[in-house]
């Protein structure tokens, strides 16, 4: 993939976030309460952590991805970004609308909810980046297929990585380790973007002052899927596509946060560089 392309975009990506994030924190567009959340320990958290990341992370894929792969990954992260951002600012709070049956089940009832929005721009935005990404190979049914498949995997990873990001770190930690996975293709060195991007955020994620919010997460998992989707082999695309769809259906139902308290492995990679969780509430 090129040790300077992924130095490279991880500097970038590194450089943007940091920069941003003091550029938000200097002005808070809207207020510092338009911008601040309550954690888990019911703290105030904010939400500047999510725009930040975002960017660092498209400035990262411009400079780590190659050709129609560059613009591919900024189209895909700054696309679930952008929604997600939407959605993190301008959610209904008052209704109870949760998860992606929640939004897809209004969506059916003829009601657009912000997450629903969300639903329908990312996955616009990443088959956007999979018609730019994908290459021609084959007649033109098996490219409309690559292209299908390469924009749901793009879109279900943007939606898991979100899913993931209820305690600290736990988004940043599953996105840098799918980002390492070994996949060639123009977006490969887009891995060096997602570690900057990441290393910038770190304190502020883990030490619970900042969240990534949809927005961060969205863009994250974007970028991961983006990689992917651009260097796997079809056969384990299409089985990276059914384990996202599996997890996200397994959301539904079960609790990540739950399985990962059960799970002595998880919870030890789950604690890495958190506060105690003494002062936790009950998963």
């Amino acid at each position: 993939m090129g040790l300077a392309r992924v130095v490279g975009a991880a500097l970038a990506g590194a450089a943007t976030t940091s920069a941003v994030r003091r550029v938000l924190d200097a002005r808070q567009p809207g207020g510092a309460e338009r911008w601040t959340r309550t954690n888990h320990r019911g703290e105030p958290i904010s939400l500047l952590e999510g725009p930040a990341v975002a960017a660092g992370l498209v400035a990262g894929s411009l400079v780590g991805a190659r050709g129609r792969g560059a613009a591919a990954a900024a189209v895909a992260t700054a696309g679930a970004g952008a929604f997600g951002l939407v959605d993190d600012l301008t959610e209904d709070t008052s209704t109870r609308t949760k998860g992606l049956r929640g939004h897809l089940g209004a969506l059916a009832q003829g009601r657009l909810t912000t997450g629903g929005l969300k639903v329908l721009g990312i996955g616009a935005t990443s088959l956007l980046a999979a018609v730019v990404g994908t290459r021609r190979t084959g007649g033109p049914a098996r490219w409309l297929t690559d292209v299908a498949v390469n924009g749901a995997l793009v879109a279900g990873t943007a939606n898991l990585l979100n899913l993931l990001d209820l305690r600290p770190g736990r988004a940043l930690k599953s996105g840098a380790t799918l980002a390492v996975l070994p996949a060639g293709g123009p977006a490969a060195a887009t891995c060096g973007a997602v570690a900057g991007a990441a290393a910038a955020a770190w304190a502020g994620d883990l030490g619970e002052r900042d969240m990534l919010g949809d927005g961060g997460a969205n863009a994250l998992g974007a970028l991961v899927g983006t990689r992917l989707a651009l260097g796997l082999p079809r056969p384990l695309r299409v089985a990276a596509l059914a384990g996202v769809v599996g997890l996200t259906l397994a959301s539904e139902r079960v609790s990540f946060s739950q399985v990962i308290e059960r799970t002595p492995w998880l919870r030890a990679v789950d604690d890495l560089g958190r506060r105690p969780r003494t002062e936790d509430p009950a998963a």
